[in-house]
C-alpha cells in the first residue's frame, strides 16, 4: 500500500468514528497557485517552520510577526536569504490579521497565545497552522473548534507525526488487528532536562514588548526564564512537559488505541522530585485515563514522565506501546516500531527513515486549503489529545481521582476550584477568547 492510500485509510477510519463535529473545510475551484502565508511567532519551533516552508516554490510570504523585534528580524532575513522575498515585520498580530491578502498564518507563539491567536485568525478568515499543544486549557480547545467551524477555515495542529509515513504505517497495522483487540496504550517522556535555576523578577529586554507577549494573561512581572523558551514550565503560560513533548506521544498512543472521545476517569500523580528551580509544573508525572468505549470494552491510556532521566525507556527517549489480546507493539517516532505476537515473537519491524515529517504536515495543510483534503491533525482531533494533558495536570494539581463527562466536557462531582481549572482567568484584553 503506498503512502497516499495508507494515509487515507488511517484518516478515514479515525474521522468516521469521531465523536466531535469537525470544522468544514474550504474547497475553492479557483485555488491560487501560490498561497500568501504569514508567520506569527517565528522563534524556536517557529524558525523550523520558516526554514521548511521556504523550501517550497508555491508560497508567497508577506509578514513576520513577533513581539521580540530581534526574532522578527532574524526570520525576515532567513526568508530573504532562502527565497529572495522581502516580508513586512510587526510586533502586533492585528496588523497581519487586518491584511486581507493574507490567506493563512502559522501560529508558533508560546502556548498561552495559541488559542487566542488562532481564534482571532479564524475570525479574520485566515486558515491556521497552530503549534501544539493547541490550547492552554480545555475550554480553549472547544472555542478553537467552534471558531474554525463558524468561519469555515482550515485549522491544522503541529503534531506532525500524523503526517509521518512510518507512524501512519504502524497505525494501519494496529487498526487492522495485528495484535488483536488493543486494550491499553502507554506513552512516555524519559529524558534529562536542564535546571532553570532561581531567577529574580526583572525588566524585560528592550527588544521585547512584554505587554504584547503576555496578551490576555493576567499581568505578572517579567523573569528571564519566561523568554525566550522556558515559559512552558509555568502555570500561567504553558502546560509543562506533558504539553510540550508529551502531547506528541500521547496523541500517537491515543490514535493507536482507537479512542475518539474524552476519557471518563482520570488519575494522576505529579511532583517536582528532582529539580530545585523556578519551574512550576512537575518534573515527574504519572497519569492514567480510562475510557468507556461505546459498544466495546473499557480501554486505558497511561502516560509516564521523568524529566531527570539520564537514560531511555525501552530504547526510546519518547515512545509508545500498545498492548493487545494477541500481542504488543512498541517503539517511538524517532526510531520506528517493533510488533510482537504471543510469547514475544517478533512479527514485524517498521523502521523510521526520517523521524517526524514536518514538510509532509505542511503539505497536508496546504492541500486542505487548496482542495478540501482532510487534515491529518485537525483541531477536532488534536483537542482530544491536548485535553489529556490538561486533565492529567488537573488531577495531579488537585490530587483527586476525577470523573469526566466527555459530551459536556465537565467534571462530575468535583468542587468549584477543580472545575475552574478547565478554563483560565483572563485580563481585559483585545485577544481574550470568547
Amino acid at each position: 500500500m503506498n503512502i497516499v492510500n495508507r494515509r487515507h485509510f488511517v484518516q478515514s477510519s479515525a474521522l468516521a468514528t469521531a465523536s466531535l463535529a469537525a470544522p468544514a473545510l474550504v474547497k475553492s475551484a479557483n485555488a491560487p497557485d501560490k498561497i500568501n502565508l504569514a508567520f506569527i511567532g517565528p522563534g524556536g519551533m517557529g524558525s523550523n517552520h520558516v526554514k521548511t516552508f521556504c523550501q517550497r516554490s508555491d508560497m508567497n510570504f508577506s509578514w513576520v510577526c513577533d513581539v521580540d523585534s530581534k526574532r522578527a528580524e532574524v526570520a525576515a532575513k532567513t526568508i530573504r536569504d532562502l527565497t529572495g522575498q522581502t516580508v513586512k515585520t510587526t510586533n502586533d498580530m492585528r496588523r497581519v490579521l487586518d491584511d486581507k491578502s493574507v490567506q493563512a498564518v502559522v501560529m508558533a507563539t508560546p502556548d498561552h497565545w495559541h488559542a487566542p491567536g488562532a481564534i482571532l485568525a479564524a475570525n479574520a478568515g485566515k486558515h491556521v497552522y497552530v503549534e501544539k499543544p493547541c490550547s492552554h486549557n480545555l475550554r480553549e480547545g472547544r472555542l478553537m473548534i467552534e471558531a474554525a467551524a463558524k468561519n469555515k477555515v482550515v485549522m491544522q495542529v503541529g503534531t506532525q507525526s500524523r503526517s509521518t509515513a512510518h507512524i501512519i504505517q504502524i497505525m494501519e497495522k494496529l487498526h487492522g488487528g495485528i495484535i488483536g483487540d488493543i486494550l491499553v496504550a502507554k506513552a512516555w517522556n524519559s529524558q534529562l532536562r536542564a535546571n532553570h535555576g532561581h531567577k529574580p523578577f526583572s525588566e524585560p529586554p528592550p527588544e521585547l514588548d512584554y505587554d504584547l507577549w503576555l496578551g490576555p494573561v493576567p499581568k505578572v512581572p517579567f523573569k528571564t526564564t519566561y523568554h525566550p523558551g522556558h515559559w512552558r514550565w509555568f502555570h500561567h503560560f504553558g502546560a509543562g512537559d506533558i504539553g510540550n513533548d508529551g502531547v506528541h506521544d500521547i496523541d500517537i498512543a491515543r490514535w493507536g488505541l482507537g479512542v475518539e472521545q474524552h476519557p471518563n476517569r482520570i488519575i494522576s500523580q505529579g511532583s517536582k522530585l528532582f529539580f530545585d528551580d523556578d519551574q512550576e509544573w512537575p518534573d515527574t508525572l504519572y497519569c492514567g485515563f480510562e475510557y468507556d468505549v461505546p459498544k466495546g470494552k473499557t480501554k486505558q491510556l497511561v502516560y509516564e514522565q521523568r524529566d531527570w532521566s539520564p537514560y531511555v525507556q525501552e530504547g526510546h527517549e519518547n515512545g509508545c506501546a500498545w498492548y493487545g489480546t494477541n500481542g504488543m507493539a512498541i517503539g517511538g517516532k524517532a526510531k520506528g516500531w517493533q510488533i510482537f505476537g504471543r510469547k514475544n515473537k517478533l512479527i514485524e519491524d517498521i523502521p523510521s527513515t526520517s523521524g517526524p515529517d514536518l514538510a509532509a504536515h505542511h503539505a497536508n495543510f496546504l492541500d486542505a486549503i487548496r482542495t478540501g483534503a482532510k487534515l491529518n491533525a485537525d483541531i477536532t482531533i488534536n483537542h482530544l489529545s491536548t485535553s489529556l494533558c490538561h486533565l492529567g495536570n488537573i488531577a495531579a494539581r488537585t490530587r483527586q481521582a476525577l470523573v469526566f463527562d466527555p459530551a459536556q466536557e465537565r467534571f462530575l462531582g468535583a468542587d468549584d476550584n477543580t472545575a475552574k481549572l478547565l478554563r483560565r482567568e483572563y485580563r481585559e484584553h483585545w485577544a481574550t477568547p470568547t
